[in-house]
């Protein structure tokens, strides 16, 4: 078995590398930003978009223009979120969920009337990612009615649901803003660079020092507007996998939602993280995390990274062979 650490495709490695031995190509300014917006514009169906040099630069650009305090999951979301928050000096309240899921119920839990009271009725926003500790994806047209109806406005972190291919995610016809890393192993995998997508113009307006910061190079926008091409196929196909591989193992938790890995329950996570290592070469890099951890589950476990491997190694024979060595150790 053959596994390989995902990265950019060979059009976008060529692209970034031509702008790197030319920098002239460049040379002149918004070159590449504004074809490398509209791409993104394209894919969220947004009004605005901006690329910055990364996705934590482009949750503080966001973060920073929000008024109002910020709810984010008590698990499966991004510790960024509350990182930034602190750094910013922002109210966070976390949401109860059902494993990384906000449900209906955990909506109904929220006294917003005395969130909005507290903030002096400031607009609160929830941050979240597209896929619940990348495992599940969100029911983001239940949260965006909620919020709609609620005057809360949906931050969406992408990163790993830009382009679905479903339109479920990364849309903003349920998002107000959505913003992404596309470092690798991203959907859009370039190495380093994010974006930020929004009908607000007003976000960019309240954060433009912060955006100035944090502009790109021109390699970045290129490998962007190179890379998203691929993103969409690649995406259908790390979910494709990821749910044939839980169709087939026990102890999976939310086996029955889209997501791009498999976490899978255990009392004694760092046995089975030892053997699985050992069988699992990457090249010297990891496909499996241990929880219980905020960015994925608040449980004892271990979550097969199908998202960090390359298209190339998701074959059929690849996906059986793990799957036997993962029930051999389960």
């Amino acid at each position: 078995m053959e596994l390989k650490y995902k990265q950019a495709s060979k059009e976008t490695r060529l692209a970034m590398a031509e702008i790197a031995e030319n920098p002239s190509l460049g040379e002149k300014e918004n070159s590449y930003s504004i074809e490398t917006e509209s791409k993104i514009i394209a894919a969220t169906g947004h009004r605005h978009a901006k690329i910055v040099n990364s996705g934590n630069a482009a949750i503080l650009t966001t973060m920073n223009a929000i008024e109002g305090p910020i709810l984010i999951p008590d698990q499966g979301g991004w510790h960024g979120f509350k990182q930034i928050a602190k750094f910013l000096n922002k109210e966070v309240i976390k949401i109860k969920t059902d494993l990384g899921l906000i449900t209906e119920e955990s909506l109904e839990n929220i006294n917003i009337k005395e969130i909005m009271a507290k903030s002096q009725y400031k607009e609160p926003a929830i941050f979240l990612t597209s896929f619940a500790g990348y495992t599940a994806e969100q029911n983001m047209e239940t949260i965006s009615n909620w919020s709609l109806e609620n005057n809360v406005l949906v931050v969406e972190d992408a990163s790993g649901a830009i382009t679905d291919n479903e339109r479920k995610l990364a849309n903003k016809k349920y998002s107000d803003i959505i913003i992404g890393s596309t470092s690798s192993p991203k959907v859009i995998n370039v190495g380093d660079g994010g974006f930020i997508s929004t009908n607000k113009q007003e976000i960019f307006e309240k954060s433009r020092l912060i955006l100035k910061i944090c502009k790109p190079n021109n390699i970045t926008y290129k490998g962007i507007f190179t890379e998203i091409d691929h993103s969409s196929d690649n995406l259908k196909k790390t979910i494709e996998s990821t749910m044939y591989m839980k169709n087939n193992l026990d102890n999976v938790v939310h086996e029955d939602k889209r997501g791009t890995n498999v976490i899978i329950a255990k009392r004694d996570p760092s046995t089975l993280l030892r053997n699985l290592k050992i069988k699992f070469n990457v090249g010297g890099k990891s496909i499996i995390t241990i929880c219980p951890n905020y960015n994925r589950l608040n449980i004892k476990g271990i979550a097969i990274e199908i998202k960090n491997l390359d298209p190339t190694s998701l074959t059929k024979e690849n996906l059986d062979e793990m799957i036997e060595i993962i029930k051999l150790y389960q």
